[in-house]
C-alpha cells in the first residue's frame, strides 16, 4: 500500500508535491491560530471553558511526548530508507517512523479543538486527516504509522487536556478574582 501511494504521488503535479510537503506544517500553524481564537472566545466564559482552551495545547504536547516515548521503544526505520523515490527528503537515521508525530499532533489538535469548540469538528477533522495522509503521500511514513499516530492523538490529547483542566480551572478562578478586568461578563 505504501509503495502504491508513493508511486502515485510521484506522478502528480509539482504544485501538489509542494502543497503536501508544506501543508502539514501550515495546517499545524492553522490549528495554533484556532487555539488562540478559542482562547479569545473563552476569555469571559465560565472558568472551566477558559481552562479547556488554555489546557488544550498542553494536552497535545503530552500526547506528542507519549508518541516520542513509543518511538524510542519501537525504533521502526522510515520506509524511505530502502532506496524508494519519494517527494520529501528522508529524515535522518535515528528519526524513527512509528508512530507519526505529525498525525498525533494534527488529530490531537482536531480532537482537542472539538472538545473546546464543537462546531469546528467539520473543518478540523478533515484537515487533520489530509495532514496525516500527506505524511504517507510524501513518502516519510507507512500508512500504519499514520493510523497509530492518529489514534494516539485522538485518544490521548483530549484525555490529557481533561486531566489538566482540573488543575487549570482553579488558577483561572484565582486570577479572575484578583484581576477584575478578567472576570466573566454578565
Amino acid at each position: 500500500m505504501y509503495r502504491d501511494i508513493v508511486d502515485f504521488a510521484l506522478t502528480t503535479p509539482g504544485w501538489l508535491h509542494t502543497l503536501a510537503e508544506v501543508g502539514t506544517d501550515a495546517g499545524l500553524f492553522l490549528f495554533a491560530a484556532l487555539f488562540v481564537l478559542a482562547w479569545w472566545r473563552a476569555r469571559y466564559a465560565p472558568a472551566r471553558d477558559l481552562a479547556l482552551a488554555l489546557a488544550g495545547p498542553a494536552g497535545i504536547v503530552c500526547a506528542y511526548v507519549s508518541s516520542e516515548i513509543l518511538k524510542i521503544f519501537i525504533m521502526e526505520e522510515r520506509p524511505c530508507r530502502g532506496g524508494v523515490a519519494t517527494i520529501a527528503a528522508c529524515p535522518p537515521v535515528g528519526d524513527w517512523s512509528f508512530p507519526s508525530n505529525h498525525s498525533v499532533i494534527a488529530v490531537g489538535a482536531a480532537a482537542t479543538l472539538t472538545l473546546i469548540w464543537r462546531t469546528l469538528a467539520w473543518v478540523v477533522f478533515p484537515l487533520a486527516a489530509v495532514m496525516a495522509f500527506s505524511r504517507v503521500f510524501v513518502g516519510v511514513h507507512y500508512p500504519h504509522d499514520v493510523l497509530a499516530g492518529a489514534l494516539i492523538g485522538l485518544l490521548l490529547a483530549p484525555l490529557f487536556t481533561l486531566l489538566l483542566v482540573g488543575a487549570v480551572t482553579p488558577v483561572v478562578r484565582l486570577v479572575r478574582a484578583r484581576v477584575p478586568a478578567l472576570a466573566p461578563r454578565a
